[in-house]
């Protein structure tokens, strides 16, 4: 008995204790774009402390105590953002019992959906995608049993250990057009009638009172509704064709909502109206060719001419790629962008700063400044270009691992490995 209460009394001293400082970090000679400036600092010293950026500048003092990393010759950038993913979400996209970001049909729930709770923190794909140096992400809901309403999205922070989740319902999701018309019976017309009804009857809702019986969504579902028609949330809705995106800023002006533009491959079509009422667009700029009729007016330049008018862009990956390639086809899309006319810099902070202030979450992330997170990458040459790697990954102050599942299985087959697999068929065949 005595044994067991030495042991409890020295467990609650443990938890008590105040937590433990993180090394602090030095990097030296790199060049740092910040994502705040339009050029580059040069030569400069970058210091990481207690999760946060300390100091940056040419004639910063080196602490004693610091781990000293030298990057003379290399490139220093903010950690990357993929501003629509299914991480932590899902697993294998062809494998039903791994996605968790989708509700069917015959369920109950509607934009009340948040995925914030099937948020898998042990997926083997978030360490993939940070090796590529993605050190955020935004999760969001696929769909909801109410058409057009997907659900609410979460924000995700790739350090290691469970708690991976920057914020919950972090914007409401709606999708318009295409596959997700089928859910409204075939029609885009009834996604945006069913759009209005939503809002129009949580404006009615007042708690703590309840749904009536004639209506679309519950009592649960109109509460949901009820920050995105204060401002406190915003509404992103995935659209490609030119006239729902039209149709999205008359409803985003009649409720008088905070709203962002999400796929909008036709959106260079409606960019003075986007730039004039300050609306966000989020794209792929990888994503040039005609994959269905809804997209059928994208263009390789999309990115630089919304740019030109004045439209604040965050880049995202579509299809598969915003799983488990996030990382290298968010950057391969930032590089075709700058052959097809967008400045560097501006493809850089598509990445950065404007996904994070885009989400909300620019306090804190999305640019190298003191007071910033501590979200910085090392990479070995230009991080645009496709067989560029980062050289080292740090989340919140904390360096990762850049060993991945990937790296694994590369090592264990490598012909160069001796008495791998590979190896053996190339000295004797494989029989």
């Amino acid at each position: 008995m005595k044994h067991i209460l030495k042991a409890a009394f020295s467990l609650v001293a443990l938890l008590s204790a105040p937590a433990a400082r993180a090394e602090t970090i030095v990097i030296t000679g790199a060049t740092i774009h910040t994502s705040l400036a339009p050029e580059p600092v040069t030569g400069a010293t970058l210091i990481l402390r207690d999760g946060r950026i300390a100091a940056l500048g040419k004639d910063v003092a080196v602490p004693k105590d610091a781990r000293v990393i030298d990057a003379s010759g290399r490139i220093v950038t903010a950690g990357l953002m993929a501003s629509e993913t299914a991480l932590g979400t899902t697993e294998v996209a062809a494998a039903e019992a791994t996605v968790d970001n989708a509700v069917t049909r015959e369920g109950r729930i509607g934009p009340a959906f948040d995925i914030a709770s099937a948020v898998n923190p042990d997926s083997v794909l978030l360490s993939h995608v940070r090796a590529d140096g993605l050190t955020r992400a935004f999760s969001v809901p696929q769909r909801s049993a109410v058409s057009p309403f997907a659900g609410q999205g979460a924000i995700l922070r790739l350090n290691d250990g469970p708690d991976i989740i920057d914020r919950r319902q972090a914007a409401m999701f709606v999708r318009i057009g295409g596959r997700a018309a089928e859910q409204a019976g075939g029609s885009r017309a009834a996604q945006w009638q069913t759009l209005r009804q939503g809002f129009d009857e949580a404006k009615l809702f007042t708690p703590p009172g309840r749904a009536a019986n004639e209506s679309l969504l519950s009592l649960r579902e109109l509460r949901t509704l009820l920050p995105v028609l204060d401002g406190k949330m915003p509404l992103a809705v995935g659209v490609s064709r030119a006239s729902d995106i039209r149709e999205a800023i008359a409803i985003a002006a009649a409720y008088n909502l905070r709203l962002i533009i999400v796929g909008a491959e036709e959106a260079w079509r409606v960019a003075p109206e986007l730039a004039a009422r300050n609306i966000p667009v989020v794209m792929d700029p990888g994503l040039d060719h005609l994959s269905t009729y809804d997209n059928i007016g994208a263009r390789p330049d999309a990115a630089a001419m919304l740019h030109k008018a004045g439209v604040t862009l965050a880049f995202m990956t579509s299809g598969g790629r915003g799983t488990w390639d996030a990382g290298v086809a968010l950057r391969e899309g930032a590089g075709f962008a700058v052959a097809a006319g967008l400045p560097w810099v501006e493809a850089l902070k598509a990445m950065t700063i404007n996904p994070a202030r885009v989400w909300g979450i620019d306090g804190h992330y999305g640019a190298i400044a003191p007071g910033k997170d501590a979200d910085v990458v090392i990479w070995d040459g230009d991080p645009l270009e496709v067989t560029t790697a980062p050289v080292a990954v740090f989340v919140r102050g904390q360096e990762v691992s850049l060993h991945t599942r990937q790296k694994q299985l590369s090592e264990r087959y490598s012909p160069l490995r001796t008495g791998s697999p590979t190896a053996a068929c190339a000295k004797d065949g494989c029989k």
